[in-house]
């Protein structure tokens, strides 16, 4: 069955470079597919600008299927757009009607400075994980792991915080811009394994200093980020990286 199309105007927040001063653009889009992505919508949008000889949108993409978290865009008000449990390309054009307009920035964030246009510099979450979100012990191959046992609680509650795909729609919707939510995730995967527990307490400080010098907020615990989170990361992870935080500090 084929689709309706939708005729949109599109509020685009516009930034030159890092430095420059940033601004709503205003464009109109017609005969857009309801069946579409939003990415799709944006590409026609670029498409459009380059035929009449302008600067076509830069925003960030890759796989556009939901695992990257690159096609990180605050639209209408929500990180990743109106729809629940999804990144921005898999959000379709169903979810708007005939007429809206759409308002599409760059996430905002003291931790995530914006590069050009929608585009931000995301790399202070690697410089965390740099920081402590790894192991660095001996643990052997896949046979030797599998040969540990873990209890299924814990092996499943490890692999749901991996599932974090590092997008920072977290950091976006938080009023304090804060990335606990992403720290407590990255934490949560590897303090819930025996492998992650002989450098638990160097990652925890290390981790959250690395959060605290790069500019993010602190935690106020008002749930923005578990809802907006297109992974569904629970805030239960927050709980555990302050004991593990604490648990650190009191061996000091």
């Amino acid at each position: 069955m084929k689709g309706k199309t939708l005729n949109l105007k599109l509020k685009v927040w516009r930034q030159k470079s890092a430095t420059a001063q940033g601004k709503f653009e205003t464009y109109e889009v017609s005969n857009i597919s309801t069946e579409g992505s939003f990415l799709e919508m944006m590409d026609i949008l670029n498409e459009q600008i380059i035929s009449n000889g302008g600067d076509p949108v830069a925003f960030d993409h890759d796989c556009r299927e939901g695992i990257c978290g690159m096609c990180s865009l605050y639209i209408n008000g929500h990180a990743h757009g109106p729809d629940e449990d999804i990144t921005t390309c898999q959000l379709h054009m169903r979810k708007f009607t005939d007429g809206d307009t759409i308002t599409i920035e760059p996430w905002r964030s003291a931790g995530f400075p914006v590069v050009k246009d929608l585009i931000v510099d995301r790399s202070a979450f690697d410089k965390i994980l740099q920081a402590g979100g790894f192991v660095s012990v001996n643990t052997g191959g896949i046979p030797d792991g599998n040969a540990i046992p873990i209890p299924k609680e814990d092996a499943d509650e490890a692999m749901d915080s991996a599932s974090c795909i590092g997008c920072g729609a977290c950091v976006a919707s938080c009023k304090n811009g804060s990335a606990m939510l992403f720290v407590s995730a990255k934490v949560s995967q590897l303090a819930l394994l025996p492998q992650g527990r002989v450098e638990a307490a160097r990652r925890a400080k290390s981790m959250v200093a690395k959060m605290d010098e790069l500019g993010f907020g602190n935690c106020t615990n008002t749930g923005a980020c578990e809802v907006e989170c297109p992974k569904n990361i629970s805030i239960t992870n927050i709980a555990r990286l302050n004991r593990e935080f604490l648990s650190a500090k009191l061996k000091d």
